[in-house]
């Protein structure tokens, strides 16, 4: 019987750490180049409130290329409703200006964060919420 509760305890121990792994996989930012923040502005295209992550898909036309979706991952709703935001934050068809970290890829993607987003009037996307560095 005491064999039987340490290969329990044993498993126990072996899927806690198996699942600490995973989850640290899955929060990681690796992919998103965090030392060459961009600026970018466009129009959301679509915002998703949803867990684990939020995203912004904005539609942005470079003055010298082609339209592209650029695909924004966020923080948890959770997270960002701690700082005011909700599901109505964003509409599709809000000109929005945000820095990102992109992904290292060049795919049109990154990492976006409420202290860097505004309105493209430089007015804030929620009350209280500090400006862009060099903003209105």
């Amino acid at each position: 019987m005491a064999y039987r509760r340490s290969g329990i305890a044993a498993l126990a121990v072996a899927a806690s750490l198996a699942a600490a792994d995973a989850a640290k996989a899955h929060h990681s930012f690796a992919m998103f180049d965090q030392g060459n923040q961009i600026d970018l502005e466009g129009v959301v295209s679509d915002y998703k409130f949803v867990a684990p992550h939020s995203f912004i898909l904005l539609d942005v036309k470079p003055k010298d290329g082609d339209a592209a979706t650029w695909i924004l991952e966020g923080a948890s709703p959770s997270a960002l409703e701690r700082g005011g935001w909700s599901k109505t934050s964003l509409k599709p068809g809000d000109e929005i200006k945000v820095q990102v970290a992109p992904l290292k890829s060049g795919a049109p993607g990154g990492a976006w964060v409420p202290e860097k987003i505004e309105f493209f009037d430089g007015s804030p996307i929620v009350a209280g919420q500090h400006a862009l560095p060099g903003g209105q």
